[in-house]
């Protein structure tokens, strides 16, 4: 079968792209970026992916150069294309705007007849996350495309088949993205062969085999990704040898618990046990409030849970190994990649996970595979249409939607104060505040920790507020996340509480999130927003008693990317009345922010 290698440059697409080729019918390996030419001879064709670094770094990676001189085509993205740049003696320095998000491409009318860009608009709508740029194509290099803050956002040498292009076309934010891959695929001329049908037949064999004569034990939640993950696990090894674990942490959604039971049950899966956890959860996360702890102690706490359950059935450690519905995106947010920056610790890789893993006692059998691939996967393995549907929920649930905080005051105000008026003077229409509080982030593929910037002022157009958002985040770095102000009308005064995770804010995170989740349902918007997480964030608004909720609705397919979900906005008022009626809420905001610059998830 012919195959189409990627060089992972730590980039966080890099495994995306191998989902887009695989979605073209051509099965593609992920590579180290640096490893040797020789390795890749019997490909068909070579792609070098993005990545945080910078090409001018001392540590910089680099890719072979003989992989230049293989014969096969090449495509470099971002950070790839830059490399082509600076290997094969172009020039490549800092651009003078960093650009993330959004952007528009000219394509030149030899672009447009031959190569990856092949077919496309003189215009193209693409997507950009950078901090370099190739100011001077190599010798034999001919400019196709530009931004009008990039002079070269591809280049081609058509001789030797080595393309460059500077935007993600792998990602959805670009719309033809697909037919830019689809291009290189066919310039390629690999021929068409794989298939999910032939991914769960050869998933099935490698489970058997891996598992020989032993019996898997799976912690599940009731999601797409454990169920589908314990579904193919029971398939493969038949259900006397796969034991679910269904652990109420005390964090789940309102009624959850009863919900996965009735899941399972109609799965008509018997060996699933429902173990109630909650006290053991909140005892080790008192007055914990680092959002990187909080979720090496969840990941610890599960383990220990699943050890007393193994204690208490006299199961025997040695016959068993350890079964985990872990997607890709997990992994790779993590730092799972050898060059991948950490976004996040996924609960699945804390380092007790990661041990166990190098020492071939944990099985993932979707570990390689995207949300929308486990959802074709769930279906084609005969799972309902509703359980494959459902809304992805973090295996630590709302405890990393619940935001915690140690101090009373932040850091150094009249610092963002005078930040503030720098935004006001970019942002007109709005009325800028730096908020207290910081959340996760990824810009240029590297992680962020920074400050959300809230935006107040009348309006009911989201294309606007959109605008602005992109605007504040490519021109300043400081912040990664933007919001809109939805109740009340304006800012008077912030209040920054001292909060841990506790029963009572967990209900009102719980009560705040079944309204949200009961709204999108009975508005029939449940479909088109691809996750909506509810966030509590510590912050008390014009002296009204009690914290802000944070609405972050997406639109996704693979959870590399996102846009936020542009809800209507008489729907939206009818919401906010329904949240601003519960106890213990003092505002509502909206995230405004598309991944990246934001991550979806606020820790």
């Amino acid at each position: 079968m012919d195959r189409i290698a990627v060089l992972d440059f730590g980039g966080q697409y890099a495994h995306l792209i191998a989902n887009r080729i695989r979605r073209l019918g051509v099965y593609s390996d992920i590579f180290d970026g640096e490893v040797a030419a020789e390795k890749l001879r019997e490909y068909k064709g070579i792609i070098l992916s993005g990545g945080p670094q910078s090409v001018h770094a001392e540590d910089s990676l680099k890719c072979d150069a003989s992989v230049f001189e293989l014969g096969i085509p090449v495509l470099g993205l971002c950070y790839g294309h830059q490399l082509i740049g600076q290997i094969l003696g172009g020039h490549v320095e800092p651009g003078r705007v960093r650009e993330y998000g959004k952007a528009v491409v000219n394509i030149s009318q030899n672009g447009l007849k031959e190569g990856v860009l092949a077919g496309l608009s003189v215009e193209e709508k693409v997507w950009m996350s950078h901090f370099d740029q190739v100011t001077a194509a190599p010798n034999g290099f001919e400019i196709v495309a530009s931004t009008s803050d990039c002079p070269i956002a591809g280049m081609q040498n058509l001789e030797k088949k080595v393309f460059g292009i500077q935007f993600h076309p792998e990602v959805t934010h670009t719309p033809n993205g697909m037919k830019v891959l689809d291009n290189f695929v066919s310039i390629t001329g690999a021929e068409r062969e794989w298939s999910l049908e032939k991914f769960i037949e050869n998933e099935i064999d490698a489970i058997t085999k891996k598992v020989g004569d032993k019996k898997v034990f799976m912690m599940v939640s009731g999601g797409v990704d454990s169920t589908v993950a314990f579904t193919l696990l029971e398939k493969a090894l038949g259900n006397e040898r796969v034991y679910g674990l269904f652990v109420d942490t005390g964090f789940l959604r309102k009624e959850e618990r009863s919900q996965v039971a009735g899941i399972f049950r109609d799965l008509g899966a018997s060996n699933v046990r429902i173990e109630d956890a909650s006290l053991e959860f909140f005892d080790a996360l008192k007055e914990v409030y680092d959002p990187e702890k909080k979720r090496q102690i969840i990941g610890a706490k599960f383990l220990e849970v699943q050890r007393r359950v193994f204690a208490e059935m006299g199961l025997v450690g040695d016959e068993w190994i350890l079964g985990q519905g872990t997607i890709y995106p997990d992994t790779i947010e993590t730092g799972g990649t050898k060059h991948a920056d950490k976004i996040k610790t996924h609960h699945n890789r804390v380092p007790e996970i990661q041990k166990m893993i190098e020492e071939g006692r944990i099985i993932e059998p979707i570990a390689q595979l995207y949300k929308d691939e486990v959802r074709e996967v769930g279906l084609k393995l005969g799972l309902p249409g509703e359980m494959v549907w459902r809304h992805p929920f973090p295996g630590p649930g709302l405890a990393v939607r619940c935001l915690c905080n140690e101090f009373d005051i932040f850091g150094d105000t009249t610092r963002l104060s005078e930040f503030e008026t720098k935004v006001k003077d970019a942002v007109v229409d709005f009325t800028p505040v730096v908020l207290p509080i910081k959340s996760v982030g990824v810009q240029g593929d590297v992680r962020s920790y920074k400050n959300p910037i809230l935006l107040s002022g009348e309006t009911s157009d989201f294309e606007k507020l959109s605008l602005a958002s992109t605007l504040i985040t490519n021109t300043f770095p400081q912040i990664n996340r933007a919001l809109y102000l939805l109740s009340p009308e304006k800012i008077e005064s912030i209040k920054l509480e001292k909060r841990y995770l506790t029963p009572d804010r967990i209900l009102v995170l719980q009560n705040a999130d079944k309204v949200v989740m009961d709204f999108i349902k009975e508005k029939a918007i449940d479909r088109a927003i691809w996750q909506f997480p509810t966030v509590l964030v510590p912050l008390e608004i014009n002296e009204k008693e009690g914290e802000t909720i944070v609405l972050r609705p997406v639109e996704s397919e693979e959870a590399m990317t996102a846009n936020f979900y542009k809800m209507n906005f008489a729907i939206l008022r009818d919401l906010v009345a329904r949240l601003t009626a519960l106890d213990g809420i003092s505002a509502v905001m909206y995230d405004i922010t598309n991944k990246p610059p934001a991550t979806i998830e606020w820790e």
